[in-house]
C-alpha cells in the first residue's frame, strides 16, 4: 500500500478545516496566520505518526499472511496427492 501522501493529506484536510473556521469566525490576520501554521505543523506530525502505524501493521499482516498461505497449501496438497495416487492404484 503506498502510504507516502498520507502526512500531506492529513495536514491539508486540516487545514482546509482550519481556514474555513478562520473565515467563518472572522479572525484576525496575524492570529489566523499563526494558528493556521500551529495547526499544519501539528497534524503533519499527527500524519507522519499515522504513517508509520499503518506501515508497521501492513508489514506484519503481509509476513502473516505468507507464512499462514505456504503452510496451509502445503498441508493441503499432500492429502489431494495421496488421494489421487490410491486413485490410480
Amino acid at each position: 500500500m503506498k502510504t507516502k501522501p498520507i502526512p500531506a493529506l492529513v495536514m491539508l484536510t486540516a487545514g482546509v478545516i482550519a481556514c474555513a473556521a478562520g473565515i467563518i469566525g472572522r479572525m484576525e490576520l496575524l492570529d489566523f496566520t499563526k494558528m493556521l501554521l500551529g495547526v499544519l505543523v501539528v497534524f503533519y506530525i499527527l500524519g507522519c505518526i499515522a504513517k508509520l502505524i499503518i506501515d508497521r501493521n501492513f508489514k506484519e499482516m503481509e509476513e502473516d499472511t505468507t507464512d499462514g498461505e505456504d503452510a496451509a497449501a502445503d498441508g493441503e496438497e499432500e492429502p489431494e496427492q495421496a488421494q489421487e495416487e490410491k486413485e490410480e492404484k
